[in-house]
């Protein structure tokens, strides 16, 4: 879900905020973002932190973006807002919320809180999928084992992160960021995702399902199938510019179930070409996010495509290719080499959307000059196709 947060602002700038009561909260209804800031990183977005008629706007504009990966971000120091003493204790944690509102839905954002000496910028950020309707929506997320005393600086974040090339926007009503006693700490709200969770043995899953469906469709042939694409003799999909496998289950057996958890793409590899000094050319911030393969949910075009007949032009019925997904990707996701499993972790919102039939399937796209080939549903025996594993709760 989901990229590397940078490190490069994330630790400490000096702020001052003129609060002095016992927690900190910012209705936005004085007209004002004072004591916030913004920041900006990767590729070309712009970010403006706009104040409204009772709330506050992050107004993103990445419309001179090139590659989708960019991350925009709100900030304030609200240490001097908080009782610092409690915080220091085991006993206390501290507790943000907001009340957010998406210009687009689905769309993830993600909390951050750190002070000045933070090293691990994930311990304490978590992801929330604010789901099908960009309506207002109360997210929150609680600390643990949060590491400040007096003296320190308390970063409270919030983050748009790759919502795609245009412009967009978050509203935020309000921001509070509290310190609560860990045995009356209400339950978080929002369903935080851990960023980059580990992946479990696949055998702990209880569903393991093959794709269906699964072609190649090719931009620059808008009208020609691609289903019998080979890599030598082996039936393979294969993810290069302009040229885009689909993915799609029938998962009719688990209608009205509710997924637990978060499942699992798995996908065997056939080949990799790769290289380039990304790095060398970019920097290594925004070098080091090359060279990875892309996972999109498919929302819209031809929900019923069928392997044998589809082609770019059918799938997208006329309209461009990024109005049929959602614009924010799934995972960006390392690719194992020839003969191993890429494994990619499929958040439990988005599982229960593709169970749901409301997200009607995956989309692969190459984030570099790659061409990286997955052995597809047709080859050999069928074991190497695009499984997903996950659980329900009625397993």
């Amino acid at each position: 879900m989901m990229r590397n947060i940078k490190t490069v602002l994330l630790g400490g700038l000096l702020l001052s905020s003129p609060l002095s009561h016992a927690d900190f909260f910012d209705d936005f209804n004085n007209n004002s973002v004072e004591g916030w800031q913004t920041f900006t990183g990767d590729g070309d977005a712009k970010l403006k932190f706009l104040p409204m008629d009772g709330f506050a706007r992050m107004q993103v504009d990445a419309t001179k973006d090139q590659h989708n990966i960019y991350w925009t971000i709100i900030k304030r120091d609200v240490s001097k807002s908080l009782d610092m003493e409690k915080l220091k204790s085991p006993d206390y944690e501290l507790r943000v919320e907001a009340r957010v509102r998406p210009s687009a839905s689905p769309r993830r954002v993600n909390f951050m809180i750190n002070t000045q000496r933070t090293t691990d910028f994930h311990e304490h950020l978590r992801e929330y999928d604010l789901g099908l309707k960009p309506d207002w929506q109360v997210i929150s997320m609680t600390t643990r084992n949060f590491d400040a005393v007096p003296g320190d600086q308390v970063n409270v974040q919030l983050s748009v992160t790759d919502w795609g090339l245009g412009e967009h926007y978050l509203d935020v009503d309000y921001y509070r960021a509290e310190v609560v006693k860990v045995k009356n700490a209400k339950p978080d709200v929002g369903e935080p995702l851990v960023y980059h969770p580990p992946i479990p043995a696949l055998d702990t899953f209880k569903q393991h399902v093959k794709v269906k469906h699964d072609a190649t469709i090719n931009s620059a042939f808008p009208l020609v199938n691609f289903n019998n694409w080979k890599s030598d003799d082996a039936r393979v999909l294969t993810v290069s510019a302009g040229q885009y496998p689909l993915l799609r289950w029938d998962l009719q057996n688990y209608s009205g179930k509710k997924a637990k958890g978060a499942g699992v793409l798995e996908l065997t590899t056939q080949s990799v070409q790769k290289g380039g000094d990304y790095i060398g050319a970019l920097g290594e911030d925004f070098g080091i996010e090359f060279d990875k393969v892309r996972v999109f949910e498919i929302l819209g075009g031809d929900t019923n495509w069928q392997q044998n007949s589809v082609t770019f032009a059918s799938f997208t019925q006329g309209k461009d290719l990024q109005s049929t997904i959602n614009g924010q990707m799934i995972f960006d996701t390392d690719v194992a080499q020839a003969g191993g499993k890429t494994l990619v972790t499929i958040p439990r919102p988005v599982m229960q959307r593709i169970i749901d039939g409301t997200t009607h399937g995956l989309l692969l796209q190459p984030l570099g000059a790659l061409e990286v080939s997955f052995y597809d549903s047709e080859h050999g025996d069928g074991s190497q196709a695009p499984k997903l594993h996950f659980s329900t709760r009625a397993d």
